[in-house]
């Protein structure tokens, strides 16, 4: 590869990682029906969406006693999972999201979770 071809491929990479902090989040809830765990990663999903990420989120829930066919799809085995599918790499966090540090960790968020005291 020439200089020229590198520092146009670097160059393409570097605009590429730029855009990936600044691109929309598509995040997937999997809840098993109206059970508190899923209110309460229900609720914190759309906190993590409003605050953390403001509006760059796009968020679907999905019940999956309601449509076991995504969860099959979406290879879900226990709920609530709330999967990262765009940007890549996908990533799957499981449980009610009470513990921000794997889930800021686990999206790939730049920003540091602040500390409870």
């Amino acid at each position: 590869m020439k200089a020229a071809e590198a520092g146009r491929t670097t160059k393409a990479f570097e605009k590429a990682i730029a855009r990936k902090s600044t691109g929309k989040y598509l995040l997937r809830l999997y809840v098993a029906g109206a059970t508190a765990r899923s209110r309460r990663a229900l609720m914190r999903a759309r906190h993590l969406c409003e605050v953390e990420l403001k509006g760059r989120c796009v968020l679907e829930v999905i019940d999956v006693y309601q449509q076991p066919i995504l969860a099959r799809e979406g290879q879900i085995l226990a709920t609530p999972t709330l999967v990262k599918e765009f940007p890549k790499p996908v990533r799957r966090l499981i449980g009610d999201l009470s513990n921000t540090s794997p889930l800021f960790i686990g999206l790939d968020l730049n920003k540091k979770p602040k500390r409870r005291r």
